[in-house]
């Protein structure tokens, strides 16, 4: 699949925000860097629209971009040449095959970086991370929605967990999930490209983690919920600080109860058990 590429040029601040705003399209991976974001969205589904989309944001915030096409053949270069080990604080180090190994973390993941939203870099992903030390996956059954390059999936199995299921919009996604949970020793894990539609959740889970945009998990969660027992967990992130009390509303009429929170920056990581 080919992407269209955003190089924006504007603050880390603003960034953040340009993230949620633009999730709100058709764009599924941002990378932050120095000198601003990069964000990619499927060629297939661009359109004047986005693009119109940007440019009121431009008037609105004064940021400068530049748009690039990048062939599917390319992707891995470009994504291989922006990753960068990461360390969860002691608890996870995530690298790629061709960096050397993290020490004195209990848990090293390995993945081949592709086209996939979730590699760590981003606020959201390692605020899930480091709430995922705090819960007991041992024996659990887990569902990864919007499982990216499956570090989350994965850290589950490592974490105990014995049932895993994955899912992702993006083919390379899913995919990408199985390639990298062969890499890390985890063969249990069972991904598929789709939607909750296409994937029709007909079992419980204890444990959902959903790591998207705010407007993803509220159009989901009715589903969600119906898939997870009593005191089952969702864990989700993907949204703003002031988005919480927006989506505690949401979930209050479907016997959620707002367990745990965690922020980093603006970056909001929420624990939900089930009543």
């Amino acid at each position: 699949m080919d992407y269209y590429k955003y190089d924006i040029q504007t603050s880390t601040e603003l960034s953040e925000i340009l993230i949620a705003l633009l999730g709100e399209q058709p764009f599924d991976t941002f990378q932050e860097v120095e000198t601003g974001l990069e964000a990619y969205i499927p060629s297939e589904q661009h359109s004047e629209s986005v693009d119109t989309y940007i440019v009121e944001l431009k008037t609105q915030f004064g940021f400068e971009y530049t748009r690039s096409l990048i062939p599917a053949q390319n992707w891995n270069a470009v994504w291989e040449s922006n990753f960068q080990p990461i360390i969860v604080d002691d608890f996870c180090g995530i690298r790629a095959d061709f960096h050397p190994p993290i020490e004195n973390v209990e848990y090293e993941l390995v993945i081949q970086p592709k086209m996939a939203f979730g590699t760590g870099h981003h606020a959201t992903t390692y605020l899930m991370m480091q709430q995922m030390r705090n819960i007991n996956f041992v024996g659990k059954s887990v569902f990864d929605y919007g499982c990216g390059t499956g570090i989350l999936a994965i850290l589950a199995a490592k974490l105990g967990s014995t049932k895993l299921d994955a899912i992702d919009i993006d083919e390379w996604a899913f995919e990408n999930t199985l390639e990298n949970a062969t890499k890390n020793d985890v063969h249990h894990i069972h991904s598929e490209q789709g939607t909750l539609d296409t994937f029709q959740l007909t079992q419980t889970y204890d444990i959902i983690l959903a790591n998207i945009t705010f407007n993803v998990i509220s159009e989901s969660l009715e589903t969600l919920v119906a898939a997870m027992p009593k005191g089952g967990l969702l864990l989700t992130s993907g949204y703003f600080y002031e988005d919480v009390p927006k989506l505690e509303a949401k979930t209050k009429p479907l016997n959620l109860t707002l367990k745990q929170q965690l922020r980093k920056k603006d970056w909001m990581c929420v624990l939900f058990e089930k009543n």
